[in-house]
């Protein structure tokens, strides 16, 4: 264990957050965890974008039905595993020793910017079912501007993980 480990243990009353076997995987599972993000990034890029041609057609029409099918396999084959990944993966980070000095501030901001890119994936898989029922859940610019909070999200994500501003 690490001294800061140490340290931060001996504040909370002798229990590490961390496990140390974790340590000499970290390399695997940093790469696996970026691996998933970009993965889960590019379909909450990608389908509110769908969601926008897919409110352009009418209800019933061929192209409405061809878009159901791909606004369904994105987020049930590619989304739904890769939050999932991302998670796994990014708590594993986190429990890898030396990784977070739970003293500094930034982590706060980044875990905000996760919040925020779960809420728009769960607003997004709500939405496929209101599109699935030929319904239409939010105007087209409705979905230009929520399309815009993943970007938002990803920007606070990366500034804090990469610079640690506090």
């Amino acid at each position: 264990m690490r001294d800061a480990d140490r340290d931060h243990a001996a504040r909370q009353g002798g229990r590490s957050v961390t496990l140390e076997f974790l340590a000499p995987l970290y390399p695997w599972t940093k790469s696996l965890h970026v691996i998933s993000v970009f993965a889960w990034m590019a379909g909450l890029f990608y389908l509110p974008r769908l969601y926008v041609y897919h409110s352009q057609v009418a209800p019933g029409d061929v192209r409405s039905e061809l878009f159901k099918v791909m606004e369904r396999r994105l987020l049930k084959a590619i989304m739904n595993p890769a939050m999932i990944a991302s998670y796994v993966f990014g708590i594993l980070v986190v429990l890898t020793p030396g990784v977070i000095d739970w003293t500094a501030g930034w982590w706060h901001l980044k875990m905000a910017g996760i919040a925020a890119l779960t809420w728009c994936h769960m607003d997004l898989a709500r939405a496929l079912k209101g599109f699935a029922a030929d319904q239409r859940p939010r105007t087209e610019r409705g979905w230009r501007i929520l399309n815009e909070v993943p970007t938002l999200a990803l920007i606070v994500i990366v500034v804090m993980v990469i610079a640690k501003p506090f």
